[in-house]
């Protein structure tokens, strides 16, 4: 994973993927409800206009022509013409389709919209997920300019579906999240704290960069202090008010993220993966996965029932 950057790796490890895009026309009076899913789920407007309700504790989102939403938690919701109107099951009517059918709801073509879902591997979905609220909506005109190509070529591969569609809506739609994840991220400069929000601090991007690109390297507070350009006991502070971790205490869970992606992936002895996450021996590597994860690294496999590893308390 060397060479790219905190946001990449992480999107990379959780192997996020677009489990399921699906376009639709809608006219008249309707109403889609949506059940809920372990991922993320997407729903934009192409279109035309609508309403989209998640739960009781949620105003209703008035969405228009080139709004995109993000449901980090992939929980249910509904999209109407009306909310005041009896839902169809919209799981049902888009398991009935065919490859690249477009769903209808309703009568007429006065909304068409693109609703997906982004699974993701499961152990490590915090790293992601713990950054984002219940809702991420993207209705700047201003930061819709990159979203809208996206949503015309998938308007394009669903109205003339031409050979590789599948994967071209696949490619599209991962390029929509990037872009919403971005939006999100400049949008919310100060206001969050998570190592998603430090990228756009310089110096503190620069040595989360350097731990991405070099987990098994030997850092020391010293070492990223002198990378960020910065005092030891500046360096501490700003990136715990920033990342809200201490700095070795984020390396340390960043490391152990990576072990378990490649104790669950690849053949690697137990022993090499110590080595490549900057461990001078297997038993201390066993100690700190034991100490970080809760159980030792050889009965990981069978214990992916864990407390999530990635939160701010420590």
């Amino acid at each position: 994973m060397a060479n790219m950057d905190p946001l990449s790796d992480v999107l990379s490890l959780l192997k996020v993927r677009v489990y399921a895009a699906r376009a639709f026309r809608a006219g008249d009076d309707w109403s889609v409800a949506f059940g809920p899913s372990n991922g993320i789920k997407l729903f934009a407007v192409i279109s035309g206009e609508g309403w989209l309700a998640i739960d009781a504790s949620q105003a209703p989102i008035r969405v228009r022509a080139g709004d995109c939403l993000l449901l980090p938690s992939g929980c249910s919701y509904r999209i109407a013409s009306d909310l005041g109107l009896s839902p169809l099951d919209g799981d049902d009517i888009v398991r009935a389709l065919l490859r690249n059918e477009i769903a209808q709801f309703g009568h007429g073509t006065g909304c068409f919209g693109l609703a997906g879902y982004f699974d993701m591997a499961g152990e490590n979905a915090e790293l992601l997920l713990s950054m984002l609220p219940p809702v991420v909506h993207i209705q700047q005109d201003s930061d819709k300019q990159v979203l809208r190509w996206c949503l015309e070529r998938m308007r394009m591969e669903f109205d003339d579906p031409q050979p590789g569609a599948s994967l071209a809506t696949q490619q599209l739609g991962t390029l929509m999240l990037v872009q919403i994840l971005r939006t999100h991220l400049t949008s919310q400069l100060g206001g969050s704290v998570g190592w998603m929000f430090a990228l756009t601090d310089r110096r503190v991007g620069i040595v989360l960069q350097a731990m991405h690109e070099a987990p098994g390297h030997p850092w020391t507070l010293n070492t990223l202090a002198q990378r960020a350009g910065m005092s030891r006991t500046g360096f501490a502070v700003r990136f715990r008010e920033l990342v809200g971790l201490a700095p070795l205490t984020y390396l340390a869970r960043w490391r152990m993220s990576l072990a378990k992606e490649r104790l669950l992936n690849s053949a690697d002895p137990i022993g090499s993966i110590a080595v490549q996450m900057g461990y001078k021996s297997e038993s201390a590597f066993s100690t700190a996965f034991r100490r970080l994860v809760g159980c030792a690294p050889r009965h990981y496999a069978n214990f992916l029932k864990a407390e999530p590893l990635w939160n701010t308390q420590h």
